[in-house]
């Protein structure tokens, strides 16, 4: 399946033009548009190959391995910014990622996504989550910013059930926390060949 083709875009388009695309189509295929109606289930199916289409296209210009794109457009020149924190995450660096954030604050959705990762791996789940959440209230066909999101929230919501109402607390570190949700395969993602989870 040649994603680009699904979505009736070209490899050189930006960010934007992709995503209004595929919003367009989401719209047009969603399923309440096609309740009751005899072509309930090809919309679906059309539907799913949508969104695949468009989480294809997203993993591959975060990795930056995209044929025939222009490295001055759209997302890969904002995600190419932070492929240095995103190895130092890779590599459990995580103050010194943070330094990075902070010196490069561009307010980006991939800015508040890489700043609750690491929050989250420093113990600061709270703050984590909200970055998390702004990062998917600004770009939130996003599936790398909304699986690590509701992976976490889950995680949260499961600890907060210990009574303490704090959330990972409870003498739960980071580590026991994330290895629950590395058993799931929720909070690791590609990135570049690499995974980056929260642990």
């Amino acid at each position: 399946m040649d994603p680009y083709k699904v979505l009736g875009v070209s490899r050189t388009d930006d960010e934007e033009t992709i995503k209004k695309a595929y919003r367009e189509l989401v719209k047009k295929y969603h399923p309440d548009r096609y309740k009751d109606n005899p072509l309930e289930d090809l919309a679906k199916e059309k539907l799913q190959e949508i969104n695949q289409a468009y989480d294809m296209i997203t993993k591959e210009r975060a990795s930056g391995s995209q044929s025939g794109y222009s490295a001055g457009g759209g997302s890969y020149q904002s995600q190419s910014q932070f492929a240095h924190v995103r190895s130092l995450i890779r590599a459990r660096r995580f103050q010194e990622a943070e330094a990075e954030l902070n010196k490069n604050n561009n307010g980006s959705a991939e800015w508040h996504f890489l700043t609750g990762v690491v929050y989250i791996n420093k113990g600061w789940h709270f703050e984590g989550i909200n970055h998390l959440q702004t990062a998917v209230n600004m770009d939130p066909m996003n599936q790398e910013y909304r699986t690590m999101l509701n992976s976490v929230s889950r995680a949260q919501h499961t600890y907060q059930q210990t009574g303490n109402g704090y959330g990972y607390g409870g003498g739960m570190n980071t580590c026991d926390c994330c290895s629950n949700l590395l058993c799931a395969d929720c909070c690791c993602e590609m990135m570049g060949g690499d995974l980056i989870s929260c642990c």
